[in-house]
C-alpha cells in the first residue's frame, strides 16, 4: 500500500503536494518531502555547523516543526521557503549555543531584510494575479492609475470611458 502511494506522490510537483496536504494533512505526504529534500536541508545545515551530528539534528528538527509551519504558512515555492526555514533554524541554534561570529551576524539581519522583501514580492505577485483576474475596462483603468500614474482625465481620454465610470 505505501508503495502505490508513494508511486502516486513521486508524480506530484511541491505545489500539488502541499495542496493535497493541507486537505488531508497525510504523514506519507512529509515522508515524501522528507525524501526529496532531507539531503539539501542537510547540506545546508552542514555549511554552518561543519559538524554532521548537529547538521543531522536540524534536519530532524526542521522536518519534526514542519506540520505546524506548513498549516500556518503560505507557500508558494516550497523548496526555497523550506530553505530559508533551514537556515533561521541553524541561525537560532547557533545564536542560542552563543556561537554567532560576525559575518553570521550579518547574515541573520540580512534574513529579516530578504525576509520582508519577500513579503512585499509575494504580496505584488497576488497583487498582479488579482489584477489580471479583473474585467478588460477595470484592469486597464487599475494599471494606468497604479502603474503608470496617469490622471483621471488621462485615462478617460485614453480609454474613451466616463469620468464617473
Amino acid at each position: 500500500m505505501f508503495q502505490s502511494r508513494r508511486k502516486k506522490y513521486q508524480t506530484l510537483n511541491d505545489d500539488e503536494l502541499l495542496t493535497l496536504y493541507k486537505s488531508k494533512a497525510q504523514s506519507l505526504i512529509l515522508g515524501e518531502y522528507y525524501l526529496r529534500y532531507s539531503h539539501l536541508v542537510f547540506g545546508v545545515a552542514l555549511k554552518y555547523f561543519k559538524n554532521k551530528a548537529d547538521a543531522e539534528d536540524i534536519t530532524m528538527i526542521v522536518f519534526e516543526t514542519l506540520p505546524d509551519k506548513l498549516a500556518k504558512h503560505n507557500i508558494h515555492n516550497f523548496k526555497n521557503w523550506l530553505y530559508s526555514v533551514t537556515k533561521n533554524a541553524c541561525l537560532m541554534k547557533l545564536r542560542k549555543k552563543g556561537e554567532l561570529t560576525a559575518e553570521l551576524k550579518t547574515e541573520l539581519e540580512d534574513v529579516n531584510d530578504i525576509s520582508d522583501a519577500h513579503l512585499r514580492e509575494v504580496q505584488l505577485t497576488q497583487l498582479e494575479k488579482a489584477i489580471s483576474d479583473l474585467a478588460n475596462e477595470q484592469r486597464i483603468c487599475i494599471q494606468l492609475f497604479y502603474i503608470e500614474q496617469k490622471s483621471y482625465q488621462q485615462i478617460t481620454e485614453e480609454t474613451q470611458l466616463p469620468l464617473k465610470k
